[in-house]
């Protein structure tokens, strides 16, 4: 019998009511990463969702999206470009403050993190509301970088975050 990878990562997938704050139902990838079959199963599925030859770096927004970028990056053998909360990065830097589901945030890129030209991949653990792949996109694209597409681990499409993202490809492993 066939193990059904997809229903195994999304069983994995705890909820959390009421976190960050009191009316959100947090959806906590922390399971996946416990197990070592989990986690790699989840890597593999990102990997394979865009063409490898269609982007020369990965965006990985903080913190969960280090996390599956970074080791995506590594198994494509790509660069990783971290985007982060405001006042982690050393070096020159540029910012956008967004919107969350409930409240809003700013996030920063390094000046030299993208160059010109260059092609790259969103990749975060979860698509909710877009806000946050919105500010990636904005930074990607004034350092003058193409994106090509966003990926996501978990997809919440009640929250219509697609919609935020606007033209560019979403493709995601879980959906709920």
């Amino acid at each position: 019998m066939t193990r059904d990878v997809v229903a195994d990562l999304a069983a994995r997938i705890r909820d959390v009511q009421d976190f960050p704050i009191p009316g959100i139902l947090f959806k906590d990838i922390t399971p996946i990463l416990q197990d070592a079959d989990s986690f790699h199963d989840s890597i593999e599925l990102l990997a394979a969702l865009y063409d490898p030859a269609s982007y020369d770096v990965i965006v990985g927004m903080e913190s969960r999206g280090f996390v599956f970028g970074a080791a995506v990056a590594y198994k494509l053998h790509c660069g990783f470009v971290p985007v982060r909360k405001p006042g982690k990065l050393p070096a020159e830097k540029i910012s956008v403050e967004y919107a969350l589901e409930y409240g809003t945030n700013t996030l920063e890129m390094h000046g030299d993190g993208i160059v010109p030209g260059q092609r790259a991949l969103l990749l975060d653990d979860l698509l909710a509301t877009g806000g946050t792949c919105r500010a990636a996109i904005e930074l990607v694209e004034r350092l003058g970088g193409i994106v090509v597409g966003t990926a996501f681990l978990v997809e919440l499409e009640f929250l219509h975050g697609r919609e935020r993202i606007g033209n560019y490809p979403v493709k995601s492993v879980l959906r709920f």
